[in-house]
């Protein structure tokens, strides 16, 4: 599982550790409900606060879900995590790239808080949610950020890219700091997706080191943010993986990004946010995407199939390079093309090599 995606699109692993506290199967109860359940037996000194909202989402989930129709609904995060970076982009068009990430981030933890209820974070360690806070909310503000920081809109896709080395580093550091075992191979897994981003990041000349250097001089900031965000992904991937941590704190983390980039905008004056219509629609479809996609991934991995799934999950560099350029109108040329499908074939075969597959002869 260490290998999935997204922005992202990227919560796989606390919900992970969600899965593993539900023992009845889904066809027996609603996996909704029964969260509920399991997050009030862990908690026995005290009561799980539910908001009213929340009461709604479990009702409109009361029912059972077939291996299909979880995957399916699963498949779902697939297109809403895709549809990010695009939509990032061109909020911050509209608001500016720390108000724009400010509103989204607000509505986005709303969203969150709606679905899942007000985190138990009675359930964490200390050192836990310090570091977590840190990774996770560094990683969601270099995300926002180096996209809305991008010079144009080719720009923001490249930035968007190299965001998805993160599968890549979070399987690298499973192996090194957590000892996951992993076939010799996984280095070809690893060299293809940095050839892959080098590919992209030499825009029509492929893979060449002056026009990588030259593209790269155009906006350091953002580029650097876009490799600051997978690696601080990786590793609030691989620190939740190491202490096996319980519960979901995304509502709680969302929170802390949400207060800091408000503290940044009223802190840099950046003048008065203009609501038009526009800016409306982007902020509310992209605070949708992430918090809907974060439910609906919840869905699939708790109920659906899994392979499916973490196929699926591997191509949306390419799903969200596509809406991007159709969103932003910025034609992408064949070497970037090759390049993003070098990212997704390095994240799969670096996945492949860290699993144990094991043939039976049919007699």
């Amino acid at each position: 599982m260490l290998g999935f995606n997204l922005m992202r699109f990227r919560y796989i692993l606390d919900w992970e550790r969600e899965k593993e506290m539900m023992t009845e199967s889904c066809f027996q109860t609603t996996f909704p409900l029964d969260y509920a359940n399991r997050r009030r037996k862990i908690s026995k000194n005290y009561t799980i606060k539910q908001i009213p909202t929340q009461h709604i989402m479990n009702r409109l989930l009361q029912h059972a879900f077939t291996p299909n129709q979880a995957t399916s609904i699963g498949l779902l995060a697939v297109a809403f995590w895709s549809s990010v970076v695009g939509l990032i982009r061109a909020l911050s068009l509209h608001m500016g790239a720390v108000g724009g990430a400010a509103v989204m981030y607000s509505l986005s933890t709303l969203l969150l808080l709606a679905i899942f209820g007000l985190p138990n974070l009675r359930q964490f360690s200390r050192s836990y949610l310090f570091w977590a806070s840190i990774f996770f909310v560094g990683c969601e503000l270099c995300l926002s950020l180096s996209i809305g920081f991008a010079d144009n809109a080719r720009q923001a896709v490249e930035v968007g890219m190299v965001n998805y080395l993160w599968p890549t580093f979070t399987i690298i550091g499973a192996v090194w700091f957590n000892k996951q075992p992993a076939k010799w191979w996984i280095g070809i897994g690893f060299a293809l997706s940095f050839i892959g981003i080098a590919t992209v990041l030499g825009g029509d000349s492929g893979f060449s080191l002056p026009e990588i250097i030259g593209n790269v001089r155009t906006n350091p900031l953002s580029y650097i943010m876009a490799l600051l965000d997978a690696l601080f992904w990786a590793a609030y991937c691989t620190l939740t993986a190491r202490t096996k941590a319980q519960g979901n704190a995304v509502g709680f983390f969302f929170l802390l990004v949400s207060c800091i980039l408000w503290a940044k905008y009223f802190a840099g004056g950046y003048g008065s946010l203009h609501f038009d219509t526009g800016a409306i629609l982007y902020a509310v479809a992209a605070a949708a995407c992430m918090g809907l996609g974060y439910a609906v991934w919840n869905i699939g991995i708790s109920c659906g199939n899994m392979t499916v799934l973490a196929g699926a999950s591997y191509f949306i560099p390419i799903f969200s390079a596509l809406i991007s350029s159709v969103l932003l109108n910025a034609p992408l040329s064949v070497q970037f093309w090759q390049g993003a499908i070098m990212v997704c074939i390095g994240s799969g075969v670096c996945w492949l090599a860290t699993q144990n597959f094991s043939f039976r002869r049919v007699e």
